[in-house]
């Protein structure tokens, strides 16, 4: 028998279908993969928000977790999961664990994630989360994203879940040739896009502007 989250669940799918249907002329991206699709069903977005907002927990917006941050819009994760088109042996860096939501999703779909958050706070209870839901292929640290994980580079994709005033050249120089970097970039309170870039075996990078988005600024410097 269907639950009420099974119902906001399937509600909610279906609005973020529709919208991917609404902007594919803006992202080249007519529908979501059935991969990233299950990787949406099969994790609990209710657990990854405050308690006082459960209520809202399958509401295709994004909420606040505390700290300044937020738990971005469903929509916005699954259209960023689906432009890095995740592959099961892939390695991806993702830069602003949050609450670990996007975390999560994506380690249902690639090899290894690792994850990078500065404020503290979150960080240690975003890896306490995961860690007691089970997901083993996750390992998140407090750092400065902006710097990236070198110890892990190269990565097959990276994805920012902030927004960068311009593109940290850390993160460039840590992807894989054939790899996808996915950043949304803009100061905040001003327009903001989301980048796709793509480096060729040549190590030479392209990209391109896919649609506006509105994200929390991606904070720390570009040195060690």
């Amino acid at each position: 028998m269907a639950t009420d989250i099974d119902r906001a669940l399937d509600f909610l799918l279906e609005e973020i279908r529709e919208e991917v249907g609404a902007t594919r002329h803006l992202t080249g991206c007519p529908a979501l993969d059935d991969r990233v699709v299950d990787a949406l069903r099969q994790v609990p977005r209710h657990a990854f928000v405050p308690a006082e907002l459960l209520s809202r927990a399958y509401a295709n917006h994004p909420l606040p977790i505390g700290h300044g941050q937020t738990i971005s819009q469903p929509y916005i994760v699954a259209l960023m999961t689906e432009l890095i088109h995740p592959r099961p042996n892939d390695v991806v860096l993702e830069i602003g664990t949050g609450s670990g939501y996007q975390a999560a999703v994506l380690s249902r779909l690639v090899k290894q994630v690792y994850s990078m958050e500065i404020v503290e706070a979150l960080a240690r209870d975003a890896r306490a989360r995961l860690q007691g839901l089970g997901y083993a292929n996750i390992e998140v640290r407090t750092g400065n994203g902006r710097l990236g994980w070198p110890e892990h580079a190269p990565y097959d994709a990276i994805l920012v879940a902030a927004a960068a005033s311009c593109i940290p050249s850390a993160l460039i120089e840590q992807l894989k040739p054939g790899g996808t970097l996915v950043i949304p970039v803009g100061n905040p309170q001003e327009a903001q896009d989301l980048w796709v870039l793509g480096k060729n075996a040549r190590g030479r990078v392209e990209k391109k502007r896919v649609l506006p988005v509105a994200f929390v600024p991606l904070t720390g410097t570009d040195e060690g």
